[in-house]
């Protein structure tokens, strides 16, 4: 493990200063920048930023080939060439469709640090017509994983260029993120065992936050994401004859209307907690009361024991709803992704890194988190590390995380290669 930046003397490259016009702005659902420190410049690496056309090209090229997980077939292949082209060794199908690349630097030095960029797209149709738009209907890069992978291969160009760090960097490019579990995928299929890192690192970008401004979490970041789902087992009949059902329909409707009081009744004021019902499906005809009635939903939380009670709480609510509608029921609960926890001396180390880069002032060390999953939580939890959010923004409103008309925003590809860069020579010193 490296010094950090602390101390550390940075390399002789040439670095280019990016203005800044816009005021950060920083607020989303679960985050308020509680600075607006003005404009500001960016520290870019000068190669990196000379290859901001090629980046761009890159990153273009895997939004325009989304794939969902565990069949990025074309995106690892993708992954691979570049690595390849850099001279950086390739390991293939780690977690089915994963990629590990594996640079040495200059020295003798056994240390070694991993840098994680997830490479899935989503189930959603597109709805942008600008010409890199998506070409296969229904997938899209919707969350910004074509800008991770490329960030990522930027910085691998780079560092295999320049060899500057004493060590050795494995460039993790991580399927099925978008709830796959690629991340536990790739460590059952011997990811630490095979790659012998004592630290990984995650980014992600944030529209939500202007670019030129960067969060990070010392703790707990993203949140417990869990889901449940049940069918009510009533029995139909005529709509007009409705005594002579069970009618499964209010019944879930009073089960959805009892969920929403978990937060705010059993949960504790100063914790945080979701819990969404996202599934309703009953009937066929107007006339008909059905036999079942099928819900869904999310629970998310920080803590373990809030997680725990979020599950005691929904299972107990739908089923006593049920036994006094006189509804069977059958209930399942999915233990979804854990909650993601940095190292607190890694997430001051990430935070030091990036404010060389955009200043201290413009680095929020204390930002709020968010109630999304992330499945980085997994390796977090078997090695120290660090997830950084990389403000892309500001994105219209229609525009944000999940969204149809999402888009990348392809000026901050080369901060985020930058960081990554600056990250390596800063863990890795010689």
């Amino acid at each position: 493990m490296g010094t950090g930046v602390q101390g550390h003397k940075w390399p002789q490259h040439k670095v280019t200063s990016w203005p800044l016009t816009s005021p950060v702005i920083g607020l989303n659902i679960c985050t308020l920048i509680r600075r607006n420190p003005g404009p500001a410049t960016m520290a870019l690496i000068n190669s990196i930023a000379d290859r901001s056309d090629d980046m761009r090209s890159w990153r273009h090229a895997l939004h325009q080939h989304p794939e969902l997980g565990y069949e990025e077939v074309w995106t690892s292949d993708f992954i691979a060439e570049k690595l390849t082209g850099f001279g950086i060794e390739v390991h293939r199908g780690m977690g089915k469709t994963g990629v590990v690349g594996v640079l040495r630097g200059q020295g003798d030095s056994r240390r070694a640090i991993g840098l994680r960029a997830d490479i899935d797209a989503l189930p959603i149709h597109e709805l942008n017509e600008f010409e890199h738009a998506s070409k296969i209907p229904g997938k899209m890069h919707a969350c910004g994983h074509d800008g991770h992978t490329t960030m990522l291969l930027g910085a691998a160009q780079y560092l295999a260029e320049t060899r500057n760090f004493d060590g050795t960097v494995f460039f993790i490019f991580q399927p099925a993120e978008e709830g796959g579990g690629g991340g536990l995928a790739m460590i059952e299929d011997g990811l630490f065992d095979q790659f012998d890192m004592q630290t990984v690192w995650g980014m992600h970008n944030w529209p939500s936050m202007d670019k030129g401004v960067a969060g990070i979490h010392d703790g707990v970041c993203m949140a417990n994401a869990d889901t449940f789902e049940m069918q009510l087992i009533g029995r139909g009949g005529h709509a007009a004859q409705p005594h002579m059902t069970i009618d499964p329909i209010p019944c879930g409707a009073a089960i959805v209307q009892a969920l929403q009081t978990i937060v705010g009744r059993r949960v504790s004021p100063v914790d945080a907690a979701v819990v969404s019902v996202t599934l309703f499906q009953a009937g066929s005809a107007h006339n008909v009361i059905p036999d079942n009635v099928t819900i869904a939903g999310t629970a998310r939380s920080f803590k373990a024991e809030t997680r725990q009670l979020l599950e005691d709480s929904i299972r107990d609510i739908s089923e006593t709803t049920a036994a006094a509608h006189g509804c069977g029921i059958e209930f399942t609960w999915h233990g979804g992704y854990p909650a993601t926890v940095n190292h607190a001396a890694e997430a001051g180390r990430a935070a030091d890194v990036m404010a060389t880069i955009l200043g201290d002032d413009r680095i929020d060390r204390d930002v709020e988190p968010s109630l999304g999953g992330e499945d980085f939580a997994y390796m977090l939890q078997e090695k120290p590390g660090a997830y950084i959010w990389l403000g892309s923004g500001p994105a219209p409103a229609d525009g944000m995380l999940h969204g149809a008309r999402f888009d990348f925003n392809d000026e901050v590809l080369p901060l985020g290669a930058t960081y990554w860069a600056r990250l390596v020579e800063s863990e890795l010193p010689r």
